[in-house]
């Protein structure tokens, strides 16, 4: 299928007016009959998009009753938005076809698709596949990292390669196939807008449905029970910090895995290879050991071990990724804004207390509330041996964050030691609080455990904020 086949004489409707929806909205007014786009917010607060979207000929329809008597031939949901609204079961009834911009997409690739999803690490491991392959032509990114695809279209060819990230949010209706799908881990998030945490681990698993291959954390009972439920014709690859037993795979199943400081695969009729070890990995911490042995599981036959420990060595990481900021008076300041939940945070604060000389840690924490539980992140706060000399709260979340802090059972030995915690409504307050607490040679981190949405548009406006009051110190 092509642009021309998909939209060609039909109506179109997109819901959400946001940046990632403006190359939809170019080959819609291309290519369909009649493009309207939808959203809550006013053209005032629309500011620029408004009026490029009014350029391109499209019809607004905004306000609190955007999504009502929907009747365009294909509705483009944006990821966001739940796909049983009663407004699109409504649009259905009346003969819509509700869809993404996703979906559209993998149904229409003509290449090889690997695909990632988990609640942790899922853009950091799907940049590391984008860099990993070797197809004979381009690699296309692409995805929940940031960047849409179905404009793209036209310029993938059969020798190509794409690397997408995919949310919960996009899975709930993705049924494509693809050819590795992997799944880095899953933890509670996003319970502010999935209905349960079942319909979230349902979501995740959707990307198993049709795939070739299944790459799975063996580490984590989530994926581990989703992987041995698979039936036989998908063959999976686990992959784990620790030596994986061989009862644990099936014929055809393979493995990456840590044993000591060396990553080794085995795969059928290849026998055990040596990939790299952990001194050749630039990035720091245990979990981008486990991503590196994701992207390594789902670029097999498609790299080689040369190109694997190449990156290994150059890639410095992702933007709002444990991201070097500033040295300011002998403090550190790094950028972990991408950090949305209490396991991603303790991924970063292990990452920190795995550097060759690890100093105090003053952590900044709190924001939009996604409804998960905070206690994974005071066991890695207060933990024994923990590097985090003191926290400093702020956003819609701190105070489940300082009640998780100060009920758990290893808060009154950390106070003993030193463990100072302090609250800053304002974010702009909160480093500023956390600049006064650092001594020269300890490390102030942005490291949420939450989303953003309480005072800024996403994680990635909230990390330059961050760079950019750091940078005024």
């Amino acid at each position: 299928m092509d642009l021309q086949e998909l939209f060609g004489g039909r109506s179109v409707t997109l819901l959400g007016a946001g940046v990632s929806n403006m190359p939809l909205a170019e080959i819609a007014a291309q290519y369909a009959s009649r493009l309207t786009v939808r959203d809550k917010k006013s053209p005032a607060e629309l500011g620029e998009a408004a009026a490029r979207l009014e350029a391109l000929g499209a019809r607004l329809i905004t306000g609190e009753d955007y999504l009502a008597d929907i009747d365009e031939d294909l509705v483009f949901r944006s990821p966001g938005i739940r796909p049983d609204l009663p407004e699109l079961n409504a649009a259905r009834a009346r003969g819509s076809v509700v869809t993404s911009e996703m979906e559209c997409f993998l149904a229409a690739h003509p290449c090889p698709v690997y695909a990632i999803t988990g609640s942790d690490g899922k853009t950091t491991t799907t940049t590391l596949t984008s860099l990993l392959l070797q197809p004979k032509g381009k690699v296309f990114l692409g995805g929940n990292i940031g960047e849409p695809l179905l404009h793209r279209l036209p310029l993938i060819t059969g020798d190509d390669a794409v690397a997408v990230e995919l949310s919960s949010f996009q899975l709930m209706t993705v049924d494509a196939p693809i050819d590795a799908a992997a799944i880095t881990n899953i933890t509670p998030n996003h319970l502010n807008w999935h209905t349960s945490m079942e319909e979230y681990i349902a979501a995740k698993a959707k990307i198993l449905t049709h795939a070739r291959r299944a790459v799975l954390n063996y580490d984590n009972d989530v994926t581990r029970a989703l992987g041995e439920g698979l039936p036989d014709g998908i063959p999976v690859t686990w992959f784990s910090l620790c030596p994986i037993p061989d009862a644990a795979l099936r014929p055809g199943d393979s493995r990456v895995w840590l044993d000591g400081d060396t990553v080794y695969s085995e795969y059928p009729d290849e026998g055990v290879t040596e990939i790299m070890t952990r001194a050749d990995i630039r990035l720091p911490g245990m979990h981008n050991v486990a991503n590196y042995m994701t992207a390594v599981a789902v670029t097999h036959g498609c790299t080689s071990v040369e190109r694997i420990r190449e990156v290994a060595r150059t890639f410095g990481g992702v933007e709002h990724r444990l991201e070097f900021v500033r040295e300011a008076d002998g403090v550190t300041y790094i950028n972990g804004s991408i950090d949305s939940s209490p396991t991603r945070t303790a991924a970063a604060l292990s990452a920190l207390a795995d550097r060759p000389k690890p100093s105090p840690v003053i952590l900044i924490a709190g924001g939009y509330d996604k409804h998960i539980p905070y206690e994974p992140l005071a066991d890695a706060v207060l933990a024994e041996g923990s590097q985090v000399r003191a926290a400093v709260l702020t956003g819609d979340t701190a105070a489940k964050i300082r009640d998780a802090l100060l009920a758990h059972p290893a808060y009154p030995a950390a106070r003993e030691r030193g463990f100072l915690l302090a609250e800053q409504a304002d974010f702009d307050e909160a480093v500023r609080e956390a600049a006064r607490i650092a001594h020269p040679g300890e490390t102030v981190i942005l490291s949420p455990a939450s989303a953003s949405f309480d005072h800024f548009k996403n994680f990635e406006e909230r990390g330059r904020h961050f760079k950019d009051l750091v940078r005024a110190l």
